[in-house]
């Protein structure tokens, strides 16, 4: 009987929690944001091994999401339900004018390293003041380790000021004060994951963990954004290899480069500090968002130190605390 008893609570309790979550998204808005759209014949980049484009998985995914935070009551918004063009204002524009209480932007991942595959997901400038897109990204991050990667696989929750040094990225920037996130899932220049990006099946595991991220996300209450810098000092931009130059065999060397530059800075002697710090700055400049970019910038920041530039160094360590979200390691 009181087994019984115990499974019987277990059960409502278990029913409680499953309508709560339910009534979590009633009333949200949501902006959904397909990245890219209507290139194919205009961008050979954007395309993996065997032919499949970054547009396609991206609106397929964005589709497969939209249907199911429909089911669960969110008004969804989606800046595209088709291969076509749509600019980045027109993008950023339709969440801000509806007053999105989320905007996501949907995006798959290039690199020159074919055997590179981990979730990159990116907040707007820094890491102390848009702490609610902060906090969405590491619910992302969790779930998209869960539905698509290894659970030990490494993953980046960085500021898109690590790839766009000048101003982030525009539909972040011009969104900044609704919790977002512009999150490139996966690798399709992986040619294993492109073929898996192909398949609906893996698609729908995509837009599971998105929608998983944002119940969890609404399950308590948001915090937040402050002020584009009213906590943190302007951080001088740091120049990085863009597109093009991210898919040259010098970018391929991004972690050779790291690991190299870690046994010389281990030395501590002048000369091999110098050729370290040389190496750091290729690693991060080839692959400002990679897992090891973070420790680049640190290490950066502590020769700098050592050479007595105390000013230059700081910055490199504020680069490294705002820009970059360290995990636990496991």
């Amino acid at each position: 009987m009181k087994k019984l008893f115990v499974l019987l609570f277990f059960l409502l309790a278990l029913q409680g929690t499953a309508q709560k979550m339910a009534k979590t998204l009633t009333g949200k808005t949501i902006c959904i944001d397909p990245g890219h759209g209507g290139t194919a014949l205009t961008d050979s980049y954007r395309v993996g091994p065997s032919g499949e484009r970054e547009e396609w998985i991206n609106l397929r995914v964005g589709l497969m999401l939209q249907k199911m935070l429909e089911e669960k009551g969110a008004k969804v918004l989606i800046t595209r339900t088709e291969d076509k063009v749509v600019s980045l204002p027109d993008r950023a524009k339709l969440a801000v004018e509806n007053k999105a209480d989320l905007f996501v932007s949907i995006h798959h991942n290039a690199t020159a390293d074919s055997s590179v595959n981990f979730p990159i997901i990116y907040f707007h400038g820094n890491a102390s003041e848009n702490v609610a897109s902060v906090d969405f990204g590491r619910k992302l991050a969790a779930g998209l380790l869960k539905h698509l990667h290894q659970p030990n696989a490494p993953v980046s929750l960085v500021s898109d000021f690590t790839i766009f040094a000048e101003a982030g990225a525009s539909v972040l920037r011009n969104t900044y004060g609704i919790p977002g996130v512009l999150a490139e899932a996966s690798f399709f220049t992986n040619a294993a994951e492109e073929q898996k990006l192909k398949n609906e099946a893996h698609n729908r595991q995509e837009a599971l963990a998105y929608t998983e991220a944002i119940e969890a996300f609404f399950s308590k209450p948001v915090e937040k954004i402050a002020a584009k810098n009213s906590i943190v000092p302007v951080i001088p931009p740091f120049k990085v290899f863009q597109e093009a130059e991210r898919m040259t065999p010098i970018a391929k060397r991004w972690k050779q480069d790291f690991a190299e530059a870690q046994t010389l800075f281990s030395k501590k002697d002048t000369a091999s500090l110098s050729q370290a710090y040389d190496l750091f700055t290729r690693s991060v400049r080839s692959f400002p968002d990679s897992y090891v970019a973070a420790e680049c910038h640190t290490n950066r920041a502590a020769i700098l130190k050592m050479r007595g530039q105390s000013k230059e160094a700081e910055q490199e360590a504020q680069r490294a605390r705002e820009y970059y979200v360290v995990f636990p390691k496991k």
